[in-house]
């Protein structure tokens, strides 16, 4: 009898590893390759400094900007101390009498200035100063100069009444009260602003201004019809006793 073959069979592949799972029941992926991580670590690290840069910068902007204003409020402070001192005199000072006050005139329509009617003078110049002509509170001060008006110029002191009127105003005013002395006219306030009596924003205040033949400043107050010549009074006593 013929013997039968038999084919054997192929054999099988061998079967993959198994693949490794987590506790959770999840498959384990490769790990990230560690360059990646540091390269991407880096990035984030030059990303955050980048944004931080324009922050220190914008403050040092600011703080430039500061700087300035802190000067401005510093230098404003002081405007206004040096402007509190201009136009005001001190008594026992001693003013230049060549550049103070101006041009004036007299009711009559003279020019002159104070260091003309010092020179003029004896003694010094004695400058009363009031509001308006004609009006009832200025009437009662320039008749009261005019009743007082020999012992005061005893002395050598000279006598004015100083307004910003007008020549023509003081004129009919003096002849009125039969003044022994000049009206002065200042209708630019120039001489009554040196003097400390100009009155916000366009007046006269009421007071008395007293220069000696030399300059100094003997008096320089605001003050009443009275007052004025109350103060005139007492400086007159004054120096009579020197």
């Amino acid at each position: 009898m013929p013997v039968e073959l038999r084919k054997r069979k192929a054999r099988e592949p061998p079967a993959p590893a198994p693949v490794k799972k987590t506790a959770t029941g999840r498959v384990t992926k490769a790990k990230a390759k560690p360059a990646a991580v540091k390269a991407n670590a880096k990035k984030a690290a030059l990303a955050k400094k980048a944004s931080e840069e324009p922050k220190d910068e914008e403050v040092s902007k600011d703080a430039k900007k500061e700087e300035p204003k802190e000067d401005t409020k510093e230098e404003s402070k002081d405007e206004p101390k040096e402007t509190k001192k201009a136009g005001k005199v001190e008594v026992g000072e001693t003013i230049d009498l060549d550049s103070f006050g101006g041009e004036i005139e007299t009711n009559d329509g003279d020019k002159t200035t104070l260091k003309k009617l010092v020179d003029e003078s004896k003694a010094g110049v004695v400058l009363f100063t009031y509001p308006k002509a004609s009006t009832p509170g200025c009437t009662k001060q320039v008749c009261f100069f005019r009743d007082s008006y020999e012992p005061l110029t005893a002395g050598g002191l000279a006598i004015y009444g100083l307004s910003k009127d007008s020549p023509k105003a003081n004129t009919t005013f003096k002849e009125k009260q039969k003044l022994p002395y000049p009206l002065l006219c200042d209708p630019k306030l120039t001489l009554i602003t040196a003097i400390g009596l100009k009155k916000a924003p366009a007046g006269t205040q009421r007071g008395v201004f007293v220069v000696s033949k030399e300059g100094k400043v003997l008096v320089a107050e605001p003050g009443s019809p009275q007052g004025t010549l109350d103060r005139v009074v007492a400086l007159v006593e004054e120096l009579g006793k020197k």
